[in-house]
């Protein structure tokens, strides 16, 4: 038998807002070679292949031990999801060298992004969570809005289907009589026995600014979503926005996650997105850190509440 032939089938591409996936900390292991691993969220989506889009916000090329690899991030309505292409995916690189071409020149970009899930655990537990990319492809902004419903539709049917499990037993009959769908049973069975109970207002927010952008009301923010806001050029006068102190996305970010660690990047990423630049959001890091010290780096380019 050949070893395409014992094969498990191919998971679905799930579409899924960033900030719903990088919260995620638990991960279901395949047992078997060929088994699917699942990146389980809160809203017990399970994740082995997804679907997103967004606005190109960085990317790199790095040399590695095994060859050349190329990491980048993309940002949606919610936040920003990371992705990489590895050395072994020579077949990709050709297409990651000219996004990096376009990218280097300011241009803004958006992107479409199927890739499976990734998730690192650090030796005290943290779980960082990204994409790597099987395919990526620039996109126009009808396919944007198009991917932004879809996600937003998506979302929506598992935040019903959490709001349906509150206060009933942990059974499949018991969900079942809870009206929740059979393909959303298994995962949130599980996202509720692993997580604590959590605000979903975040998530119902997400779904209003989509279906907004989605439906043309936004199109000052869409420019903002599709541009290199990472490193803008200097003597550029800062796009006037609705921004968030970027103390207070830090330190809500890290008082979410409990005692799981944050990586420096993701910290930057959500400052950005809630409308500060690259500059703000490092000079925050560096305050709470070295000056109130309201946060610590217990390992190296990973942050926490201090205790």
């Amino acid at each position: 038998m050949s070893e395409s032939g014992s094969r498990r089938g191919r998971q679905s591409a799930i579409r899924i807002f960033a900030q719903e996936y990088s919260e995620s900390s638990l991960i279901e292991r395949g047992v078997g070679e060929y088994d699917p691993s699942f990146v389980i969220t809160k809203l017990g989506a399970k994740v082995n292949r997804c679907l997103v889009c967004g606005g190109l916000e960085r990317m790199e090329r790095r040399d590695g031990d095994s060859g050349p690899f190329y990491r980048g991030q993309i940002r949606d309505p919610s936040g920003t999801h990371y992705f990489d292409v590895a050395p072994f995916q020579p077949e990709l690189h050709p297409d990651a060298e000219e996004l990096l071409a376009r990218f280097e020149t300011g241009d803004s970009i958006l992107v479409s992004i199927v890739g499976r899930q990734k998730a690192n655990e650090s030796e005290d537990g943290g779980i960082f969570t990204s994409i790597r990319a099987e395919s990526f492809t620039e996109i126009d902004l009808e396919a944007y809005k198009s991917w932004m419903v879809e996600a937003a539709d998506a979302t929506l049917r598992r935040l019903d289907a959490y709001s349906a499990s509150q206060g009933v037993e942990l059974t499949k009959e018991s969900f079942r009589d809870a009206g929740i769908p059979d393909d959303l049973l298994t995962g949130l069975m599980k996202s509720r026995e692993h997580y604590s109970e959590f605000d979903t207002e975040a998530y119902k927010v997400w779904i209003l600014k989509a279906f907004s952008r989605a439906l043309g009301r936004a199109e000052e923010s869409l420019e903002v979503t599709i541009g290199n806001v990472s490193e803008p050029e200097e003597g550029t006068p800062k796009q006037a926005t609705d921004s968030a102190d970027p103390r207070d996305v830090i330190l809500g970010i890290l008082a979410s996650n409990g005692e799981d660690l944050v990586e420096y990047d993701a910290l930057v990423g959500a400052c950005i997105s809630a409308g500060s630049s690259r500059e703000e959001a490092e000079d925050t890091i560096e305050n709470l850190k070295d000056v109130s010290m309201e946060i610590s780096e217990p390992r190296f380019g990973f942050f926490s509440v201090s205790s």
